[in-house]
């Protein structure tokens, strides 16, 4: 089965930028989606970044041109690159995965199964 671990979170001051890297261990989605969500205080778990393989990659709006979300097949990890933080980023990221292929684009987290325990962002004006 697979197992997700996040790593990479902390504090950063508004404009920085932070690194955040899921490792995969127990098995490799090779049909279907990983991606990244969050929840800041009072709201609901957001879609950030997700990649399905034969579905494409999704960003939201609020960090298209600051995020990037990448898979190193090496190190079988998924990594969410930030830049140009924000206060409003911050929150509790977790990473996600499902086994079985997507034909569109995953926004939703009812479509994953396997979760990480979640990193905290904390982005300071």
């Amino acid at each position: 089965q697979v197992q997700l671990v996040e790593s990479g979170g902390g504090s950063v001051q508004a404009g920085g930028s932070l690194r955040l890297s899921c490792a995969f261990s127990g098995g490799t989605i090779t049909r279907g989606c990983m991606g990244w969500f969050r929840q800041a205080p009072e709201k609901e778990l957001e879609g950030v970044a997700t990649l399905c393989i034969f579905g494409g990659t999704y960003y939201a709006d609020s960090v298209k041109g600051r995020f990037t979300i990448s898979r190193d097949v090496t190190k079988n990890t998924l990594d969410l690159q930030m830049s140009s933080l924000k206060p409003e980023d911050t929150a509790m990221y977790y990473c996600a995965a499902r086994a079985s292929p997507l034909y569109t684009l995953a926004t939703r987290p009812q479509e994953f199964n396997y979760w990480g325990q979640g990193t905290q962002v904390t982005v300071s004006s």
